[in-house]
């Protein structure tokens, strides 16, 4: 359930639950298999290249990123953060450490994190270096189309992965999967490590009794580690239709009998 400003709210209160599904949606995305490495994630943020000379003019431009695969479950978690709707949007998270943070490096650090994340996360922001621009172009026809990175990388995110937006994938749809995935794995690289300093930064000032967020918000399960359930219960049987009991804590009823013997039961579909 999102956070939302209403009249006369405590405006420490809304600041606070913003600060805590930040956390927990942060926790989450330091959790992803890409940011093991955090060095590897580092320089995948900054789009990594080699460039090998080939003689003659000219010279092999090469990228080697991780499989689409992971990149979009990372991409998953991180574009809550990249909403500013949601109650735990990054510059949601940026604004409450500002009201709870007031001192002058506080400040200074909170406005240089927004400039950066507006000028790298939002798609239409304008920007005066960085980057770069794809250009297309058919001979016979005279046909041209160019687009930057961040609408390549939007699109990958909104039309390929966690939605189906058909207006962007219009656009970039001349430049292939294979450019919209080039330009998004960085933007997501990026995203991560802007999401985990600032997670670092709440936890710093948590730890410095500046916040007041609930300990047990910093150890929540935020991951799944295993994904097989093995439980040892008590069984009981009874005639089809027989009513089940109301409610988790009411007691079996005389109809259902312990279960005896070393059958294995399946599935219906098993």
């Amino acid at each position: 359930m999102g956070t939302h400003g209403q009249a006369g709210a405590d405006p420490g209160a809304l600041h606070r639950g913003r600060l805590e599904a930040f956390v927990l949606r942060a926790r989450r995305v330091e959790a992803h298999s890409l940011a093991a490495d955090w060095d590897a994630l580092v320089a995948l943020a900054g789009a990594p290249y080699t460039v090998t000379d080939l003689g003659d003019g000219e010279v092999q431009v090469r990228q080697d990123y991780p499989a689409e695969e992971v990149v979009e479950s990372a991409a998953a978690r991180v574009r809550p953060l990249l909403l500013e709707g949601d109650a735990c949007s990054y510059l949601k998270a940026l604004a409450a450490v500002g009201y709870f943070c007031r001192e002058p490096h506080d400040t200074t650090w909170t406005k240089a994190a927004r400039v950066e994340w507006r000028t790298r996360a939002d798609a239409n922001a304008p920007r005066e270096d960085g980057g770069y621009q794809v250009m297309i172009g058919d001979d016979v026809t005279g046909w041209t189309a160019e687009l930057d990175d961040r609408k390549l990388a939007t699109a990958w995110i909104y039309g390929d992965v966690v939605h189906h937006d058909t207006d962007l994938l219009e656009e970039a749809d001349p430049f292939g999967l294979s450019e919209r995935f080039r330009a998004a794995v960085p933007l997501v690289a990026w995203a991560m490590v802007k999401a985990i300093e600032l997670l670092n930064y709440v936890r710093a000032l948590q730890t410095d009794g500046l916040l007041g967020l609930p300990a047990a918000l910093f150890d929540r399960e935020v991951v799944l580690t295993s994904t097989c359930w093995e439980h040892t219960v008590r069984a009981y049987a009874a005639p089809v239709g027989t009513p089940a009991p109301d409610d988790a804590l009411a007691p079996f009823t005389d109809a259902w009998t312990p279960w005896s013997g070393s059958t294995v039961l399946l599935h219906a579909d098993d």
